[in-house]
């Protein structure tokens, strides 16, 4: 049994992908190549968004925007520490320093109520100039927009949605990556909409931003390679990646569809005390990852394993209590939820060609596991 099964996904479309590979080969141009801007214009049309600018990476996703802001030296970026370490490494990367906020316990995503004290306190430090907001959409499920945005608003900061997990998420009926002033996403293999590489879209309605964007993403370029206006990165995505990202969409909507019959099929046959993930009535989550909580975890996971399924964790270790960050201060204790929430979590297979049969086996395993 698969965690993800690529396979199956590839047997639909290899035909497809084979033919936009031979396209490019024919073409020969394989650094910003007509695909790349094929695909950007076919994905800032499928979230809503008036440009989309295909990068590297889904850290190049995050990163350049933030140089696009300026972010540097002395600024406070907000973000969550239960998440992967780029989110908090692109903020560290320029000097900036992350400000840890704890999540929700039901939807493992950014607190606003946290948000708005964590905000406050930082200000009345004095320390660090707050700049910024980096909510991430954990596991596929996008946080409360409205209520970060209201934050925003209020205290002059920017909001950079941390989509890396949402693409084909839903919230309040707009998609994922159309929910601030600029948004990243990833197309790393594991993602839902994922490469056979390393891959990224930025997507924004700013024009003044995507003038930035643009640049910085190839070397700050002006009007041509060798004038450069700023300080920028390497970070273009190839044009083989995005010939078969342009086959992988188009069966991409059917897909999102296809998880959402399997993480029904588990939310039905998961009982206590296996806790399944909560998605909030106006959001339809991209499950990236089916990931619950149990008070066994280890147990539980040694059983699947034995079995022959397997199981990971996202994340066994927060942020704030990751070498790469003791430099900040923080303490065990400092974030209980996030540290509450890693003790307990992992994730089972998810992805939508998991069949009716192996889900039976695996919650059968999990349901059966003694306390």
């Amino acid at each position: 049994m698969q965690f993800i099964d690529l396979h199956a996904q590839q047997k639909r479309i290899r035909n497809k992908i084979e033919e936009n590979i031979k396209r490019v080969l024919d073409h020969g141009q394989y650094i910003m190549g007509p695909e790349v801007k094929q695909l950007e214009e076919k994905l800032a049309q499928f979230v809503g968004t008036k440009y989309a600018v295909a990068v590297a990476s889904g850290t190049d996703a995050l990163l350049i925007p933030l140089m696009a802001y300026g972010v540097g030296r002395g600024d406070a970026v907000f973000t969550t520490p239960f998440t992967f370490i780029a989110t908090g490494e692109v903020i560290q990367l320029l000097g900036a320093e992350p400000v840890f906020v704890d999540i929700q316990p039901d939807t493992f995503n950014i607190d606003p109520n946290h948000l708005e004290a964590v905000i406050k306190k930082t200000k009345k430090q004095g320390k660090l100039k707050p700049c910024g907001i980096i909510p991430v959409d954990l596991f596929g499920q996008p946080a409360d927009y409205d209520e970060i945005d209201a934050l925003a608003r209020e205290h002059d900061l920017f909001v950079l949605q941390d989509a890396a997990q949402s693409f084909g998420a839903i919230y309040k009926g707009k998609r994922a990556c159309s929910h601030a002033e600029a948004a990243g996403t990833s197309f790393f293999p594991a993602k839902p909409l994922g490469g056979y590489g390393d891959g990224g879209m930025i997507f924004t309605n700013s024009n003044e931003l995507h003038a930035k964007l643009t640049s910085i993403r190839i070397h700050g370029k002006g009007s041509n390679k060798y004038d450069n206006v700023r300080i920028g990165v390497n970070g273009r995505l190839d044009t083989l990646q995005a010939a078969i990202l342009l086959a992988k969409m188009e069966i991409f909507a059917e897909e999102i569809e296809l998880r959402q019959t399997v993480a029904k099929r588990y939310q039905e046959g998961l009982q206590p005390p296996a806790k399944a993930p909560y998605v909030k009535e106006y959001n339809v989550s991209a499950w990236a990852q089916y990931s619950l909580l149990h008070p066994r975890r280890d147990t539980v996971m040694a059983q699947l394993n034995k079995q022959g399924i397997p199981a990971a964790i996202y994340y066994p270790t927060p942020l704030h209590l990751q070498e790469a960050f003791v430099h900040l201060g923080y303490q065990e204790g400092d974030f209980p939820i996030s540290e509450e929430v890693a003790d307990r979590i992992f994730s089972i297979p998810m992805h939508p060609y998991l069949t009716g049969e192996d889900q039976d086996k695996i919650v059968d395993i999990i349901n059966s596991c003694p306390l």
